[in-house]
C-alpha cells in the first residue's frame, strides 16, 4: 500500500475552523485526522503541503517511521504548527490502519481498558445565580464533572480583561456553587492561562481547600518553574497541558509533580503515537489524563481510542452538553462520528477510527479567516485570552 495524496481542508464548523487532512492511499483506503492549531490553519496547511511532497509512495503503515521522519528531518526540530500537522497526518494513518486490518483504533493500543468514556461538561455562567442553576442542571442529567468559566465585570468593550477584576467574583462563585449543591460531584475551572503566578494564588487562597477538584491552565506553560512557585502557594490539583507539542514539554511537569491531570491534545502533542508515549510516562507518576478536546468529531474519535486505550484516564472535554451548544459535531459535515449519550461517549466499534467526513460538502467551502480575542488590560496593555 502507497500514500497517493494528502489533502489539507480548513474546514468553517460552527464560529470557527477545523483543520482536517485527508490521506489517501492506492488501495482505496483513507483516513481522517485533524490538526488542534486553532486560528492558524494557514501555516498548519502550508506544513501540511510540505510533508506530501515526501510521503507521496511511501508506506501508509509505517506510521512509527514515518513519525520520526516528519519531526527529525529537518534541522530545527518540532514546534507547535509542525507537531500539529504531524498530528493530523499521524491520526490519519492509524484510521488507515485500523480499516486495513478491519479493527478500531483501540486495538492497535492493546484493546479497550474501558466501556465508555466519561466526559466533563463545560458552563459559563455570567453570574453566581446563573452558574449555579446550569451547573444543577447538569448534575439533574447525570454529569459527575463540570468544569466552569472566568466571571468577569462585564462592560462595553468586550475586548477588556483585567485579571484582578475576574479574580473575586470567579472565586466567590465557586464558593456558593458549593455551598448550593454540596461536594458529591467534581468541581474544576479553566483560566485560560490568563493569571500570573501572585494573581493565581490569590484566586485559590480566596476559597476554602476543597472547593476546587482542578485548576485548569492558570498561567502560561513556557517557565516550569512559574508552576512550581505557584504550587507552594495552594493545594488545588493542576491541569496542565493542552498546549504541549511533545512529550518533551510534559517532561517537567510530568517528572517534577507539577500538575496532577494531563490535559494531552491528541491533535496538537503529535497525534496518537505521541500521545500513547506521554500516556505511558503519566501512568509512572500516577497521573491521569484529561485530554483536551476543544474541537470536533475527529479530535473526538482519537481521543476516545486513546483513552479506551490507557488505564489512567479521568475526563474527556466535550462541547456539547445541554449548558453549551458549539455546533462542532455538524452531522451534514460528519455524517459518521461518535455517539454521545449524556456524559458518556460510546467507543466506536468500526474500523479505523468510527468517523467519516462528508469531503463533497468541505471541498465547496472557501476558507474563512478566523482569529482569537486579542485582549487588554485597562492601561492598553496585551493580557493573555
Amino acid at each position: 500500500m502507497k500514500i497517493t495524496d494528502i489533502k489539507p481542508y480548513p474546514v468553517w464548523v460552527g464560529h470557527r475552523n477545523q483543520m482536517l487532512v485527508k490521506v489517501e492511499t492506492d488501495e482505496g483506503l483513507y483516513g481522517w485526522g485533524e490538526a488542534g492549531l486553532s486560528g492558524r490553519e494557514q501555516a498548519v496547511t502550508g506544513a501540511v503541503n510540505h510533508y506530501r511532497e515526501f510521503l507521496l509512495g511511501r508506506d501508509p503503515l509505517q506510521i512509527g517511521r514515518l513519525w520520526q521522519e516528519m519531526y527529525r528531518s529537518q534541522y530545527f526540530e518540532g514546534g507547535r504548527t509542525l507537531t500539529a500537522a504531524i498530528s493530523a497526518i499521524d491520526i490519519a494513518l492509524y484510521d488507515i490502519l485500523g480499516k486495513a486490518l478491519g479493527v478500531p483504533v483501540y486495538q492497535l493500543l492493546g484493546g479497550k481498558q474501558r466501556d465508555y468514556i466519561p466526559c466533563f461538561a463545560t458552563t459559563k455562567g455570567g453570574d453566581a445565580r446563573a452558574l449555579i442553576e446550569d451547573v444543577r442542571l447538569l448534575l439533574s442529567e447525570g454529569w459527575d464533572c463540570i468544569r466552569t468559566g472566568i466571571l468577569h465585570p462585564k462592560g462595553e468593550d468586550p475586548a477588556l480583561f483585567e485579571p484582578r477584576a475576574s479574580i473575586a467574583p470567579t472565586a466567590a462563585a465557586l464558593v456558593a456553587v458549593r455551598e448550593a449543591l454540596g461536594s458529591d460531584f467534581s468541581l474544576g475551572i479553566d483560566y485560560h492561562h490568563r493569571l500570573s503566578v501572585a494573581e493565581a494564588a490569590s484566586f485559590c487562597q480566596r476559597m476554602p481547600s476543597g472547593t476546587l477538584d482542578f485548576l485548569e491552565e492558570p498561567i502560561r506553560d513556557e517557565a516550569p518553574e512559574a508552576y512550581e512557585a505557584l504550587r507552594t502557594m495552594t493545594d488545588v490539583p493542576m491541569a496542565i497541558g493542552e498546549e504541549f507539542a511533545s512529550k518533551w514539554q510534559f517532561l517537567p511537569y510530568v517528572e517534577r509533580g507539577i500538575t496532577q491531570f494531563a490535559r494531552v491534545d491528541v491533535c496538537n502533542v503529535g497525534g496518537i503515537t505521541e500521545a500513547m508515549k506521554v500516556a505511558g510516562w503519566c501512568e509512572a507518576h500516577y497521573i491521569d489524563l484529561m485530554p483536551h478536546n476543544p474541537l470536533g468529531p475527529v479530535c473526538t474519535a482519537a481521543t476516545v481510542h486513546l483513552g479506551a486505550a490507557v488505564p489512567n484516564f479521568s475526563w474527556l472535554e466535550i462541547r456539547r452538553s445541554p449548558t453549551e451548544q458549539l455546533h462542532f459535531y455538524d452531522e451534514e459535515i460528519f455524517p459518521v462520528q461518535p455517539e454521545a449519550h449524556g456524559s458518556r461517549i460510546a467507543i466506536p466499534d468500526a474500523p479505523g477510527l468510527g468517523v467519516d467526513v462528508n469531503e463533497e460538502y468541505i471541498r465547496r467551502q472557501a476558507f474563512q479567516y478566523w482569529e482569537a480575542p486579542h485582549l487588554h488590560r485597562r492601561d492598553g496593555a496585551v493580557t493573555n485570552w
